[in-house]
């Protein structure tokens, strides 16, 4: 087999564990899993870049949703303890995340604790604003498409307070979107609103920068080095993956 066929196939197998325990949840839940992770190329390609890191194990994931990112995390340390199911080319991911979601909206909350509850280490999620709530000493964050809903001052005060979460040898992952790019910027943020009213949400103004804008940010906040990263393939949108680091640890992947 392949590399390319083999990570296609480890790929597959992800997308359908990861997924599956929605269908706990009601109809939504589980198609809403399969349709984010199987079209968003931001969860294989954290995957497959070596994002993560094996030894980042306390995740803080804000904007969380239904959890899908707990429940790929899970999923993967499930694969690798599989001999032979996890490709060669791909980085190892913590065997045990202790992992805490932050969520203003309890409907995906309730969503989350329905489908995977269950997971061991058990995922903690939080109903909070973003904003407000308290930050856990934690070795990687996530926040995906949402630092938009608030304004650049409030962008700019969750920013600290991640920085000032995170531990030696600990990395944000940012995924905004790109104000230098009208035409993609305007579609993924018309989609963007489109998804909040399907699913039940009120539609808020949003506040976006460019990519050097948002690095520029990142780094006079303290994030050394920062790494754009190109992350809208398959998609008509302007979405890069901000890759932010909080100063280097030995040997820490």
């Amino acid at each position: 087999m392949t590399d390319s066929s083999s990570t296609d196939a480890a790929w597959r197998q992800l997308h359908e564990a990861a997924s599956a325990p929605y269908k706990k949840a009601g109809s939504f839940a589980w198609h809403f899993a399969r349709g984010k992770l199987g079209r968003d190329p931001v969860f294989r390609g954290v995957i497959e870049r070596g994002l993560i890191g094996l030894r980042r194990r306390r995740v803080v994931d804000i904007g969380c949703g239904q959890g899908l990112f707990a429940s790929l995390l899970s999923s993967m340390a499930e694969m690798q303890m599989e001999h032979g199911r996890w490709p060669a080319t791909w980085a190892g991911t913590p065997e045990r995340a202790e992992y805490t979601g932050i969520e203003l909206m309890p409907k995906d909350v309730a969503r989350a604790e329905a489908s995977i509850g269950h997971l061991k280490p058990r995922p903690r999620f939080v109903c909070e604003d973003m904003c407000t709530a308290a930050m856990p000493s934690c070795d990687l964050v996530v926040i995906l498409d949402v630092l938009h809903y608030v304004d650049h001052a409030a962008q700019e005060g969750v920013l600290r307070r991640v920085r000032a979460a995170l531990q030696p040898g600990g990395r944000m992952l940012l995924r905004v979107g790109d104000m230098a790019s009208r035409r993609g910027f305007a579609v993924s943020q018309w989609v963007d609103r489109t998804v909040t009213r399907i699913r039940g949400h009120k539609v808020s103004p949003t506040w976006g920068r460019t990519v050097d804008e948002w690095t520029a940010l990142l780094q006079r906040l303290g994030f050394s080095p920062v790494l754009a990263i190109p992350m809208s393939e398959g998609t008509p949108f302007a979405n890069v993956l901000l890759v932010a680091d909080a100063g280097k640890e030995t040997s820490s992947p």
